[in-house]
């Protein structure tokens, strides 16, 4: 079942596994499987699966054939390796993907409709009193519960299931909650009363559930715990407030960006142009004062947020003390920037996606180097080191920088299916500073990213213009997903260190949706990423979208 010829690799070839070429153009592989199978099987095992309609039995004699297997003409399977290499390589079944071709409105999820257990059970039993309601959703087994809470749209309901969950605090006569109940624990500290986690933490992330209640359980400063706020962003009809979150999973600490407890976004096409600058202010503001703190350079005083005029002017303070080479060297030299948008739970108790509890985002600096169990260096990771690698093995060889054949490729790109008739643009929205566009080889069937049309390798080198780009860009690409179907999306940065050599760099977000029919298998564990879409049709819809 091998193809006929297997022509020899070269060895560059077989060491740059990337889609761009030297020559500005995409390289996309295309199987045509035509086989054959030795048939070993000894005996049949002919039985009746079942019947039609009109009573003519169906039986399984295909799967028991008489001879060896000839297969003249499967699916066309188009292999693209991603751009950068370490990310894999993408698999489009064109089976699935010709469907889609031209048909951008069957490149989405149907909206979920509304669900309620009260509404279903006025059709079994109408007038059903609301107290026997309640008893009968307190009976309910857990794992029910949890995917009503999911799933519910209903929120009486969910009010109901928030009162199971912990315990909340009424004023006499009141439907709505004013605090939570507390408890101490064993070290005698007072600490929310919640009796199903689980349960809870589905609750607090459904959209459904009345602000109130989100307030009370979940958004108030100080319910989540004691991490301090030191920072603020507010203007534009937006509030943002930066959280530090000392005892981390990233080492050395670090932030977090959340819309305030009064300025409530549970949906992407409720953020606003306004609230995205606002989070992502405070993450350049408290990486350009980290950094700037490294370098002894002048830092705001106490309490003195920046304004955009005055963080312009600490970058450029940063730039310049940075390429004198005078100061300190940096031991935390890259940055770490996340999100987790949307939440899921399944019923068995699997998380389908991280808590985003409102929108949310999250960053950190990264050290240069960290100290081994034998007292000697060694590097410490960040992703966008990757990409700074494979450009810099890229220029070595083909001595042309790798994002300049990257982005002519994507100037000039040819459809992967090779039907130059239909959508060719990989681009969905693009500005003087930024390009929102499909990768032409996706980790996930419906990634969008967002990078920098300059050479721009890290947030340092951003000024004011290509920040409010990429602030922009961002609320685009989540908004098209939604839109799309998709409910939850995790977005990453892929920059270079600060004081790195490598200017030929372009900053990368991307933006991976999490879809109901692709849960991680094997295949992706090997970085195969299977796609039923082409990524030319993918961005037509979205264009359709943002425009």
């Amino acid at each position: 079942m091998t193809p006929r010829t297997t022509p020899r690799l070269s060895d560059v070839s077989s060491l740059l596994r990337t889609c761009v070429g030297s020559d500005g153009r995409f390289r996309v592989g295309r199987h045509r499987p035509d086989f054959e199978v030795a048939n070993l099987r000894k005996k049949d095992f002919i039985s009746r699966l079942g019947q039609l309609p009109d009573g003519t039995p169906v039986w399984n004699h295909a799967n028991f054939p008489e001879t060896d297997i000839r297969e003249p003409a499967a699916d066309i399977i188009y292999e693209i390796p991603n751009p950068l290499p370490f990310r894999g390589t993408t698999f489009i079944n064109s089976a699935w993907a010709d469907g889609k071709a031209g048909h951008p409105e069957k490149i989405r999820m149907s909206t979920p409709p509304p669900c309620s257990l009260f509404d279903s059970l006025e059709t079994v039993q109408p007038k059903m009193a609301d107290k026997d309601k309640f008893r009968l959703l307190t009976a309910l087994p857990h794992p029910l519960k949890i995917a009503l809470a999911q799933e519910s749209t209903d929120p009486k309901e969910l009010c109901i299931l928030a009162g199971l969950a912990c315990t909340l605090v009424f004023d006499p006569g009141s439907d709505l909650p004013r605090g939570m109940g507390f408890q101490r624990n064993r070290h005698g500290k007072p600490v929310p009363d919640i009796a199903f986690p689980d349960l809870f933490e589905v609750l607090v992330n459904n959209p459904h559930l009345p602000d109130a209640y989100k307030t009370v359980m979940v958004l108030r400063p100080g319910i989540q715990g004691n991490s301090e706020i030191i920072g603020e962003y507010t203007g534009r009809n937006t509030h943002v407030f930066e959280y530090l979150r000392r005892n981390s999973y990233i080492p050395w600490g670090h932030f977090a960006a959340n819309m305030a407890h009064d300025c409530i976004r549970y949906r992407a096409r409720d953020l606003t142009v306004a609230d995205m600058q606002g989070l992502r202010h405070l993450y350049y503001q408290r990486a350009y004062c980290r950094v700037a703190a490294q370098l002894d350079l002048p830092l705001p005083d106490h309490g003195n947020p920046l304004c955009v005029k005055d963080l312009e002017t600490l970058r450029q303070a940063i730039v310049k003390a940075l390429e004198s080479g005078r100061g300190p060297e940096l031991s935390f030299n890259g940055a770490l920037w996340g999100w987790n948008f949307g939440f899921g739970a399944a019923p068995s108790g699997h998380r389908l996606h991280a808590s985003h509890q409102m929108i949310h985002q999250q960053n950190a600096l990264i050290p240069r180097q960290v100290e081994d169990d034998h007292g000697e260096w060694m590097p410490c990771f960040a992703c966008g080191d990757l990409v700074t690698d494979f450009i810099r093995h890229f220029e070595k060889i083909h001595d042309k920088p790798f994002f300049d054949a990257y982005v002519e490729a994507m100037t000039h790109n040819r459809r992967t299916d090779g039907n130059d008739r239909k959508e060719t643009s990989l681009i969905i929205h693009e500005d003087d500073h930024v390009r929102l566009f499909v990768p032409k080889a996706q980790v996930n069937e419906w990634e969008l990213q967002v990078m920098t049309r300059s050479r721009i390798p890290h947030i340092l080198a951003a000024d004011t213009a290509v920040r409010e780009a990429l602030d922009l860009a961002i609320v685009k690409a989540v908004q098209a997903l939604e839109t799309l179907g998709a409910q939850m999306v995790t977005g990453i940065e892929l920059s270079a260190r600060f004081d790195t050599s490598c200017v030929n760099q372009h900053m990368i977000y991307s933006f991976i949706p999490r879809l109901p029919y692709a849960p991680p298998t094997f295949s992706e564990a090997q970085l195969r990423w299977i796609s039923g879409v082409y990524p030319e049709d993918l961005a037509r819809a979205c264009r359709h979208i943002v425009t």
